[in-house]
C-alpha cells in the first residue's frame, strides 16, 4: 500500500518521466476488479483526459496527485500500482487504467487488493473518499518541515487522543495522513512502544522520542527508494527491509533475541517484540 515515503518517490519519478507529455489515448477498467474505486464512470476517463497535457505531480499523505492541464485531476491511492513503460516496451494485458502518450510511452495502473483511481475536475472529488483527500491536502505533510515537534505534541496531547492506543493514534482517522499500518510497525519497534499502549500512558520524553522515530523511519524508507514490498514506476522494489513484517514474524528480534509476535488487531495485523515493546497491564 502507498504510504508517505512511497508517495513522494512516485510523484518525483512521475515529474521526471511524464510531466509535459500529451495524452494520446486512455483505456479504463479493461480488467474488471471489484475493489477498484473510480470517480463517476471509468468510461468517462478517455473524454476527460485525451488530448490534454500532464502537469505537476504531487504527494499528499499516501496519495499521488497528477494535475492534467487545464483543470483535471488524477488521484491514486492505497493499492494502486503505477508503472511507466518506455516506447517499444511490451505492455501487460491486464490493468485498471492505461494512459498512452504521444511519444508512445505509457503509464499503466493496476490494483492489488484494493485501490483508488480517481479522475475529476479541479479539487471536486465527491463520495466517501473526499474527506480523506481533503484532510491529506490540508494537514502538514509528515515528511515536511511543517510537521515539526510542536505540531506533533499538539496532536498527541489532545484530549481525544488519550484513550487511543499507539496504533489507533498513528494510523487511523487521518490523524497523520500517509502514515499507515505498513510503516507503523517499525516506528513503534524503534520507539520501544507496544502497538496497544494507550497514549495517556506515555511520558513526555517517550512522546518526543516517538516523533523522532517517525521522522527517522520515514526518511530511511525514502532514501532507500521505498520498502521492499513496494515498487516504483519502473518496477524496481524498494531497498528498505522492515524490522517487523509478515516476513519476520516468529523470527528472533535483532535487538534482544525474543521471538517476534504477530496478532490480529483493529482489522489488521500488528507485529511486536514482547521484550523490547512490553505492554503495561
Amino acid at each position: 500500500m502507498i504510504e508517505a515515503p512511497e508517495a513522494l518517490i512516485l510523484a518525483m519519478q512521475l515529474n521526471e518521466t511524464v510531466r509535459g507529455k500529451t495524452i494520446n489515448y486512455v483505456i479504463a477498467a479493461q480488467t474488471p476488479h471489484k475493489f477498484t474505486w473510480y470517480h463517476d464512470s471509468p468510461e468517462s476517463y478517455p473524454d476527460k483526459l485525451t488530448g490534454k497535457i500532464v502537469g505537476n505531480c504531487t504527494a499528499f499523505g499516501g496519495m499521488v496527485e497528477i494535475n492534467i492541464s487545464p483543470d483535471t485531476t488524477l488521484l491514486f491511492c492505497d493499492g494502486a500500482n503505477l508503472r511507466y513503460y518506455s516506447p517499444g516496451e511490451i505492455l501487460p494485458g491486464k490493468h485498471q487504467l492505461l494512459i498512452g502518450f504521444s511519444d508512445e510511452s505509457c503509464l499503466i495502473v493496476s490494483v492489488r487488493m484494493y485501490g483508488g483511481l480517481f479522475c475529476f475536475t479541479g479539487n471536486k472529488l465527491e463520495g466517501n473518499f473526499s474527506n480523506y483527500y481533503l484532510a491529506a491536502r490540508a494537514k502538514p505533510q509528515v515528511m515536511s518541515e511543517t510537521f515539526d515537534l510542536s505540531y506533533f505534541l499538539k496532536l498527541i496531547n489532545e484530549d481525544r487522543a488519550q484513550n487511543k492506543t499507539a496504533k489507533a493514534f498513528l494510523a487511523t482517522e487521518q490523524t497523520i495522513p500517509g502514515l499507515g499500518n505498513g510503516v507503523l510497525q517499525d516506528i513503534l519497534y524503534i520507539a520501544r512502544i507496544h502497538p496497544k499502549t494507550k497514549i495517556k500512558e506515555l511520558g513526555e520524553d517517550q512522546k518526543k522520542y516517538l516523533f523522532f522515530c517517525i521522522k527517522k523511519i520515514l526518511q530511511d524508507i525514502y532514501i532507500s527508494n521505498g520498502r521492499n514490498c513496494e515498487t516504483d514506476i519502473f518496477g524496481q522494489k524498494g531497498k528498505y527491509i522492515p524490522f517487523l513484517s509478515k516476513d519476520t514474524a516468529g523470527t528472533s528480534c535483532k535487538n534482544c533475541g525474543e521471538h517476534i509476535r504477530k496478532e490480529n488487531y483493529m482489522g489488521g495485523s500488528i507485529y511486536y517484540c514482547p521484550e523490547c515493546q512490553p505492554l503495561s497491564n
